[in-house]
């Protein structure tokens, strides 16, 4: 059968996002946590292309414990197995440790014929990830998929949005895409599948299972970290031109004119 991997990922509600300045990371204390909302549209391309194929489909997050919830959200809209990479050492992870983690994990419960990940994340915004593990699996990649048009047991075809298009392309399995939201409208879990996903037994991963380097993990294991935060003052200096009578008008609009000659390159 035919095995389809999703990696997800739980964030902090966009409305409450902060940041550690110090470490220039997302502080999670005190804030709601979702599933990234862009992962959703990932999940439910797996689900349609296991009712077309047959498929098994399994979700990877990693995360604190807590981000099991994320994992239980993804088994109640269907997913039929997830599990949890999780260890005091992955804590700070860059892209590239993370890309570099769950590879393995994927790689340890494969083999898989596709991977699918949202586009990115809402709260690094980097779009990564995906491509990440990619390069880590050394699978051929497509990013900003919009339709999945078919597979067979050899490569898939997919379309993807460019700046200036929309590009079609046939990727040989096994492949990674990372989707936009026009593959699909997510659908809501069921009371059937959130009484299964209570139930489900969800296996923790660490780095001694996986087998990974420790050194390439967490902080001190990321080669790009932030250096510095901080919210930009944004100042406006306007002037008024007064044009209350014929007398103002006139002597406005040299001025107005003059300002946008000055402007203009």
């Amino acid at each position: 059968m035919m095995k389809i991997a999703v990696c997800i990922k739980q964030v902090p509600d966009t409305r409450g996002v902060k940041m550690d300045e110090a470490t220039g990371t997302v502080v999670r204390d005190g804030v709601e946590l979702i599933v990234n909302p862009l992962d959703l549209y990932a999940i439910e391309l797996a689900l349609q292309l296991r009712e077309r194929y047959g498929a098994e489909v399994d979700a990877f997050t990693m995360g604190p414990p807590q981000a099991a919830g994320a994992l239980r959200e993804a088994l109640a809209m269907g997913i039929d197995n997830a599990f949890l990479i999780c260890g005091r050492e992955f804590a700070g992870s860059d892209t590239w440790s993370t890309g570099y983690a769950l590879s393995e994990a994927i790689r340890s419960q494969g083999p898989y014929q596709l991977l699918i990940c949202g586009e990115r994340a809402t709260d690094g915004d980097t779009g990564q990830v995906g491509p990440g593990i990619a390069a880590a699996l050394e699978w051929p990649v497509a990013a900003y998929v919009n339709h999945f048009h078919g597979m067979n047991g050899e490569s898939c075809d997919v379309s993807r949005i460019l700046e200036h298009g929309v590009e079609r392309l046939t990727l040989t399995l096994p492949a990674v895409i990372t989707v936009v939201k026009e593959v699909g409208e997510p659908r809501l879990p069921t009371l059937r599948g959130k009484l299964r996903a209570k139930a489900q037994e969800i296996p923790v991963l660490d780095a001694e299972k996986l087998g990974l380097k420790t050194e390439w993990l967490g902080l001190k294991g990321s080669p790009t970290r932030v250096v510095k935060i901080f919210h930009p003052q944004i100042t406006r200096e306007c002037v008024k031109l007064p044009a209350r009578d014929e007398r103002e008008r006139s002597a406005a609009i040299p001025r107005a004119l003059a300002f946008i000659r000055e402007a203009m390159p």
